[in-house]
């Protein structure tokens, strides 16, 4: 299937089974929409459907169908916890709203207790895997997943998801999740999935909102880890961000330094002062739904005539189940 071009599109939902993991009872929707981030819960869905079963909550997928005249093709596009509080009934007809949250979700909803840490010298894989044990959801690790460097005592109201999180910037891993709700646990990629331009797939809309803000960017940088500390300036005349040339002092502060193997606090503050003053460029735009593209991922966007060019990484989408599955993206330069 040609996914730049033009083709009919619709949506249902069905329930799935929790333990098999596979579809069961088929959900007709009227509309719909499903929202992606890089962070938190990372999905969710707001949809209305006909004849939902209320009342209590339930593991749901939602569908793509698209018809064409080069193919056609059955994507899963959301699966997740689904909760509604209530319906509109006329006669025999009842149609309901419905909250969908992420497969995240329980780890989210649920607490470590005081004292739990997670122990120095382990895989950060392993850890994230009995984490998300609390979830449904399939879950695939990939393989050779750093140790943690140093132990990672849970914080107050701490829940599991949050602790998944800060395990992944200690070992610069990422979550993502596909649309049959599958968790993947995986290396951050430096490779784009996609490439879109004007000539070998054009899918974008023609307005893009861009923009590039310097305005915040730190000249100093402050690492605090446990008693140490550790203090990046930028004090060059050759910089347009420094202290010299903007007449005075941005601070940027952490005090949860995730150093890598063998680096010291005062490398990791240089490091982390270069990385913030670069000043990435940022784009929202409109596109046709493209499967397998994901916040976290990485994209070749070429529309100079746009000034857009370059690789980019997916913030956030939005998809509505409308004409063509059209998706909102928002994207931040490499």
């Amino acid at each position: 299937m040609d996914w730049s071009k033009g083709y009919s599109a619709s949506y249902y939902m069905t329930m799935v089974d929790p333990v098999t993991w596979r579809d069961a009872e088929r959900i007709e929707l009227v509309s719909g929409s499903i929202k992606r981030q890089a962070g938190g819960l990372m999905q969710s869905a707001d949809v209305t459907c006909v004849n939902y079963p209320t009342g209590v909550e339930r593991w749901v997928r939602i569908y793509l169908d698209t018809d064409q005249e080069d193919g056609n093709a059955h994507v899963p596009l959301f699966t997740g916890l689904a909760t509604s509080p209530g319906e509109d009934i006329d006669g025999v007809l009842r149609s309901a709203s419905v909250q969908c949250y992420s497969v995240l979700k329980p780890a989210a909803d649920m607490y470590l207790l005081r004292g739990w840490y997670a122990p120095a010298g382990v895989s950060g894989g392993t850890i994230i895997r009995q984490l998300l044990g609390v979830t449904n959801a399939p879950v695939v690790v990939a393989e050779n997943a750093p140790a943690l460097q140093s132990y990672i005592i849970a914080e107050e109201n701490e829940t599991y998801l949050t602790m998944i999180q800060r395990i992944l910037t200690a070992i610069n891993w990422r979550i993502r999740i596909a649309g049959d709700g599958t968790i993947s646990v995986e290396p951050i990629s430096d490779e784009p999935v996609a490439t879109f331009d004007p000539f070998a797939l054009d899918v974008l809309e023609t307005k893009i909102k861009v923009k590039a803000d310097w305005f915040s960017c730190p000249n100093v940088f402050m690492a605090v880890d446990d008693d140490l500390t550790a203090i990046a300036r930028d004090d060059s005349e050759a910089s347009p961000l420094s202290t010299v040339n903007r007449g005075r002092e941005v601070w940027a502060v952490d005090t949860s330094c995730a150093l890598a193997d063998n680096e010291t606090i005062e490398e990791y503050a240089n490091r982390m002062l270069k990385e913030k003053q670069r000043i990435k460029k940022t784009a929202e735009y409109d596109r046709r739904f493209f499967p397998d593209v994901m916040p976290g991922d990485l994209i070749r966007l070429h529309y100079p005539e746009q000034n857009i060019d370059g690789v980019f990484r997916v913030a956030s989408q939005s998809i509505a189940l409308a004409y063509a599955a059209t998706t909102s993206e928002s994207v931040t330069e490499e």
